[in-house]
This record gives C-alpha cells, sequence and structure tokens, in this order.
C-alpha cells in the first residue's frame, strides 16, 4: 500500500519506491507536517518540539500551555487567523470582513487510482499505477471546508497535492489568497533553484540561498510568462547535477502563480506554491468551490540530474496526453522565418515541394493567412480563409500540400482579437478591457474575454470551420501578449484571471476530443507559457522565439531541469540569424536542435546544394534516433552558462545505447583539451563508438570522460553514438 494511517498515532504515511511522506492529525485536530524524503520506517513526530515561544500565540484550545503554538509548529495546509505570522497557504475574507480561517480535522478517504480536478489539467494515472488520499479540514465557525487531495505514483516517486476550497457556511466568503502545497522544514540550510528569463530568453538557472524573509516569484501577466517558470527545487546548499537532496515542486497551470520560500525567525523553512493573490479574490457563495491547481512533487538524493529524469518520466506520461503522448513527432517547416506575412499559395505549395526533396514531413503556414492580415496590427479574430491572398480555398492548398508528399497545419491565436478587425467593430464588449479607460495595447491586439462561455463558443466555432476544411494534422497555439486590462463586463473582477485560463483550458479540452489526432504545438510568444498545465493539452511547446543555436542551448539547459526532450520545440533556422545576427554553421544548427521535437524555421528554396544534402543527412539521423532524443533518459553533462562548451546525453532505458551531443563555446589560442564525463552507463558494459569503431569501459566513460576534439573555428559541434558491444 503506497498510503498508510496509524489510527493510534493518527500518522499517515504517502510511500514511493524511494520516498516517503508523513503527517500528523494532533490532540487538537491539526494537521502537522512530520517528513518529506527518501524511505524511513517509524513514526516522524519526535521532530516536533514545544517551547514556550515568547510573543508566539497559543491556540485557545491549549489554555494555559503556551508551549503550544501554530507560529512555530510544521503543517500541511497553514492558514491565517491561527496565530501563525509565516506566509498562509490560505486567506479567507468571511461574510463579517474578518480574515480568519481555522481548519481542523473532519475526515478521510483512502481510495485506489488518482484523483481528477475539474476543468483543470493534473497528473492522470490508472488504477494500478496510484492511489488518492483525500484529508477533509473544517472550520466550525464560518463554514469553510478544505479538501486535501494527495496522489501518490509509487513507483515513479511522484505525489501530486491540490485543494479545494468549499463554502459550507450561510454567507458568501472570499478566498483572497489559495496554495496546493505548503511544505514546512524544520532542519536544514536550503537553496532555492528558480527559472527565470525574458521574452526570446527563457528559464535561465538561478540558485540563491533561502536567508530569513521572504524569496518570491511568480506571475501577474495571465500567462505563466517568459519571466519566471512555475516550477521550483529546494536543494541542500551541497547538491550537485549528481549528487545531494533535492526536492522539486512543479505547479500545473497556465496563469497567474505564487511561489514563496521563507525561512523564520526559528531557522525553519517553508515553501509554498499556489495561485497569486494579486487581481485574485474569489467569492464563494454558499455551496461553491474552488479547486486549487495540483502541484507536482519529487525528491532525488541523486542531485539535480535525479530529480529531472522523476521529473521527465512523469510529465512525458502522466501528463501529457494522446496520440502524440509518446508517438513520433513530425519533422516539419515553419512558414515563419520563411516568409514572414509576405506569402501565398503558391509561397507554400513551393516549400511543401521543397520539404518533400528533403525528407521533411510537413509544412505549417503560419500568421497572415485570415482576415485582413497584412501585418501585426488587424485580422485577429476574423478566422475566415482570405482565399485572395493565397489564390485558391484552404481545401486546395491543403490537397496541393498533401499532393506534394508531405503533411499540412496551420497556426491560430484564438486568445486574441485586433482592434482593426470585423469580430471587434461587431462585439468590442467581448475584449478584455475596462470601458471606462483606454486598454492597455500589446502588439496592437487585445485580449478576449475567455472567462465567457459565449465568446469560448464563437471562436471555437470560426475555428473548427477552418479545421474542417481539410486534411489539417498540426496546430500551432500561440498566444502574443500579457493581460493588463483584467476586466470582464459579465463575471466578478476578482475571479477574471483564473476563469480565463479555466476557459483556454475548455477550449483545449474540447479541441483535442473533436480532432483527437491532431498534434497541438503550444506557444505564448514562443516560451510564455511552457509548463505543465499546456502540456496536458499540447505534447509540444514552442521553447522560445529565438532560434539563435547558442542562445537555444541555454534555454534548453534550463528547461530540461523539468521538462522532458519531447516537449520542446526546437528548429534549425537561418543564418544570420534573425534574433541575433549570430552566424553558426548548420551542422551546429542541427545538433541543437535535435535536443527536442525537430524541424526547420528558414526558407528551404535558399539553402545550397551541399546544404540540402545536410539537412537530409540530419532528418536521417534525427529519425533513426527520434525514439531515444524522445524517451531516453536526458543527462545534462555541463553548464553552459560557466563552461566553455556544452554537453548532453540520452541514454536508452536499457543503457545500451547512448547519443551524446557536445556543441564548444570558448575557443582560444593554443586551446585545453575539454574532457566529457558521460553518465547512467553501465559500468562493466564495453561501449563502442559508432565512427571511431573505438571501445571504452563504461565506468571509464563516467569517471575519467572522453576527450574532445581542439578546431580553429566558432561553435564547432559534434555527436558521439555509443552502443554496448555484444
Amino acid at each position: 500500500m503506497a498510503i498508510l494511517f496509524q489510527q493510534d498515532e493518527k500518522i499517515f504515511t504517502l510511500q514511493t519506491k524511494q520516498t516517503a511522506y508523513q503527517m500528523k492529525i494532533d490532540d487538537f485536530g491539526y494537521l502537522l507536517h512530520l517528513y518529506y524524503g527518501g524511505k524511513i520506517s517509524g513514526s516522524m513526530d519526535y521532530l516536533l518540539t514545544y517551547y514556550d515561544r515568547g510573543f508566539s500565540g497559543n491556540p485557545y484550545d491549549a489554555g494555559s500551555d503556551r508551549t503550544y503554538s501554530m507560529d512555530v509548529l510544521p503543517q500541511e495546509y497553514p492558514t491565517t487567523g491561527t496565530g501563525d505570522y509565516r506566509n498562509s497557504a490560505l486567506v479567507i475574507r468571511n461574510h463579517d470582513e474578518s480574515e480568519c480561517c481555522d481548519l481542523r480535522y473532519a475526515g478521510h478517504e483512502i481510495r485506489t487510482g488518482k484523483y481528477g480536478l475539474p476543468g483543470l489539467p493534473a497528473v492522470h494515472a490508472n488504477s494500478r499505477e496510484a492511489q488518492t488520499l483525500e484529508i477533509l479540514l473544517e472550520d466550525v465557525v464560518n463554514g469553510v471546508r478544505v479538501r486535501l487531495l494527495y496522489g501518490v505514483l509509487e513507483e515513479d516517486d511522484i505525489i501530486t497535492r491540490s485543494a479545494q476550497i468549499i463554502n459550507q457556511g450561510t454567507g458568501s466568503v472570499v478566498v483572497e489568497k489559495a496554495a496546493s502545497v505548503c511544505l514546512d522544514f524544520v532542519t536544514g540550510d536550503y537553496d532555492l533553484v528558480s527559472l527565470y528569463g525574458r521574452h526570446a530568453m527563457e528559464r535561465n538557472m538561478q540558485r540563491t540561498p533561502i536567508a530569513h524573509g521572504s524569496q518570491v516569484i511568480g506571475s501577474r501577466r495571465g500567462s505563466s510568462s517568459h519571466q519566471y517558470n512555475p516550477a521550483v527545487i529546494v536543494a541542500d546548499g551541497n547538491t550537485t547535477e549528481d549528487s545531494g537532496s533535492c526536492y522539486g515542486m512543479v505547479f500545473v497551470y497556465s496563469g497567474n502563480f505564487l511561489c514563496e520560500a521563507e525561512k523564520d525567525q526559528y531557522n525553519q523553512t517553508r515553501i509554498l506554491m499556489g495561485l497569486q493573490s494579486e487581481l485574485f479574490h474569489y467569492s464563494l457563495k454558499e455551496g461553491e468551490i474552488l479547486t486549487v491547481p495540483e502541484t507536482i512533487l519529487s525528491y532525488s538524493d541523486r542531485g539535480f540530474g535525479g530529480l529531472s529524469v522523476k521529473y521527465h518520466h512523469c510529465i512525458r506520461d502522466h501528463v501529457c496526453r494522446g496520440v502524440y503522448q509518446n508517438s513520433p513527432r513530425p519533422v516539419l517547416v515553419n512558414s515563419w522565418e520563411a516568409a514572414y506575412f509576405q506569402f501565398n499559395g503558391e509561397t507554400i505549395c513551393q516549400l511543401a515541394k521543397d520539404a518533400a526533396e528533403l525528407g521533411i514531413d510537413m509544412v505549417v503556414m503560419d500568421d497572415g493567412w485570415f482576415g485582413k492580415r497584412e501585418d501585426d496590427n488587424s485580422g485577429l479574430g476574423d478566422w475566415q480563409v482570405n482565399e485572395t491572398k493565397l489564390g485558391c480555398s484552404l481545401a486546395e492548398l491543403i490537397h496541393k500540400v498533401n499532393d506534394a508528399g508531405v503533411k499540412f497545419g496551420i497556426w491560430i491565436e484564438p486568445e486574441m482579437v485586433s482592434e482593426d478587425s470585423d469580430l471587434y467593430r461587431a462585439h468590442p464588449d467581448w475584449a478584455m478591457l475596462n470601458p471606462r479607460r483606454n486598454p492597455v495595447r500589446g502588439r496592437n491586439q487585445l485580449v478576449l474575454d475567455f472567462s465567457r462561455k459565449e465568446v469560448r463558443d464563437y471562436i471555437f466555432e470560426q475555428i473548427c470551420c477552418v479545421l474542417d476544411q481539410g486534411n489539417i494534422e498540426y496546430v500551432k497555439w500561440d498566444m502574443n501578449r500579457s493581460l493588463t486590462d483584467v476586466y470582464s463586463t459579465e463575471n466578478q473582477q476578482g475571479k477574471v484571471s483564473y476563469d480565463y485560463v479555466l476557459g483556454v483550458y475548455d477550449f483545449l479540452e474540447k479541441l483535442t476530443a473533436k480532432y483527437p489526432h491532431l498534434l497541438i504545438e503550444g506557444c505564448c510568444g514562443g516560451g510564455g507559457r511552457f509548463d505543465a498545465g499546456m502540456l496536458y493539452y499540447t505534447p509540444q511547446i514552442w521553447c522560445s522565439d529565438n532560434t539563435d543555436a547558442v542562445d537555444r542551448l541555454r534555454i534548453h539547459y534550463g528547461t530540461s531541469f523539468f521538462y522532458p526532450m519531447s516537449a520542446i520545440g526546437a528548429h534549425v533556422s537561418a543564418v544570420p540569424n534573425h534574433q541575433t545576427g549570430r552566424n553558426i554553421s548548420l551542422h551546429t544548427r542541427g545538433i541543437v536542435a535535435m535536443t527536442g521535437a525537430f524541424g526547420y524555421e528558414l526558407s528551404l528554396g535558399r539553402l545550397t546544394k551541399e546544404e540540402k544534402e545536410q539537412v537530409k543527412d540530419q532528418i536521417r539521423q534525427y529519425k533513426t534516433y527520434e525514439r531515444l532524443i524522445s524517451g531516453g533518459d536526458y543527462y545534462r553533462l555541463s553548464d553552459p552558462f560557466r563552461d566553455s562548451y556544452a554537453a548532453w546525453m540520452f541514454v536508452s532505458e536499457d543503457q545500451r545505447t547512448v547519443l551524446l551531443h557536445v556543441v564548444m563555446l570558448e575557443i582560444h589560442g593554443n586551446m585545453t583539451v575539454s574532457y566529457v564525463k558521460l553518465r547512467g552507463l553501465l559500468p562493466d558494459a564495453s561501449y563502442e563508438e559508432t565512427e571511431s569503431k573505438k571501445c571504452y569501459q563504461g565506468s571509464a566513460l563516467m569517471r575519467a570522460g572522453i576527450p574532445l576534439p581542439v578546431e580553429m573555428k566558432e561553435y564547432p559541434a559534434y555527436q558521439f553514438i555509443f552502443q554496448v558491444k555484444g
């Protein structure tokens, strides 16, 4: 059993293959956190200590006992108003305007299978793979109940947490803040590892000590954002890539989020992950429920690399869904950097012919095919095919592309509307803006109020009319601005940001149900919504609008801490690169793009004969090892922000096949030799490098490494393939 309850001691223990999580109902009904980490046996309640803490308040139930205080005790779901002055998981404003919620244990249930969340993405697992623990907490004064949900995937070392806030009282309450998880640590000095960035340079790793006070990351932008990713690691100070203890927290949500890390007055550490409290005041009438998106927890005592492998497996196997969950993705060429808005039907047909000649599987027609859309200032919301521009119907174009021997995909941006559009002129109230104020513009477009069903339904019908015109096998779903005027003419204002994201999920759920064989790639100005919530609907996401190979090395590096390579849209683009102006060889660009779902973002007709042969070789090589790249264990072998080279590798499940990629980032006079140490091999096996035919012992490759060539050129790249001999 993965979930145990000791009735006499009132202790819950959640067990996975290598970890344990423990909590206790104490004598006053509070749910206290005891332990999370490597496998243990026995009760961990001896870790709780009780002293008179001076100005730390004491519950009335404790009587004259000044040693009992919520300001000190580790808790599963701390709330405001109980004498705990640390960051709270839940803040409730009651009908009488007081802010207090005193939650006590009211019951629990253990059941087979993994819980689901209505209207929200969540980890999925069958009845053999998971168990659920549901703990009910209640405030008997205001009638608020909280249903804490724990999912345990024993073999995957995954524990998920979510919370449902239920108003069972007689008056309305307002949820001012809600987290899905709190982790309290009574001992230890920890670092917080987070991923920060900006548009076109997302998910840079940052590691900072958790000091006294609060460290906060999050988003107020309406998406999970380019600036901070909703995933963090809490690590021991000595944790490295392959050793040391670390805890991961991944929020399965695509909107505003909040993560708080706090060291308190007694050197205890608290980590919270949940909904952003700004722009959020969620009113609950009697009987209504607010569901907080879930957080995926995992623990590793084998460093960041060990933690990443667990998350890669979990997201690939238990978050992503559909026919492309574990299936090979088509190698595609996107028209954006090939033609931008300056294309017609003949342009796309020629791109398809060039693609077929090179072995590319699919052509994607990007922005500019609909309405009066000749630039990014007009047309969004008018999802009618511009047949005048294309010179034919969409059905005819798709037929021509398919006749050329390649598949057809298309770009959409359903959440947006241009002021210069027929839709906005007909329904200005459908845009998210305050009618008393001039809107804040982003790319000269506004955001549709997807918290409203009638708005979603209209756009859904328009998109379906497009998709029904022919054999469209891929959609790139984009979102190219943040939310600013968070206002709805039909919805309560404090609910808009949350309900907007649920509206996006509702749309995607219906789209995937109606078109189950459609591959959807998520995009938000590139990587502005690269999160587990979107991966539930779109098994791959355009990693960044920055296609420069050297920058992508660093973007992929940060992304890989949590997200599998199969989720990363990665393309070879033209040089000089359109974002940086950098010139990098086609060979190196190909090696970098083979980190994820492989493709091209350039005009194929401009390639030389020699370059076309290189492209053919790249595609053959990628398809040979696509299964290994998308499903093998991934290891980071260097830090491209600090080291002179970037190196990463893929290892098959049986550890017999290895794909090693290296890009040299620096060259100097009289250059020193770099040695790359591999990971995840069979120590006693003999590995043959397929090109040189040299053999190496697995233990030697891991402990001493392999020397890299020294070449006098910029950014040379190498691909090594090792196979166990015999």
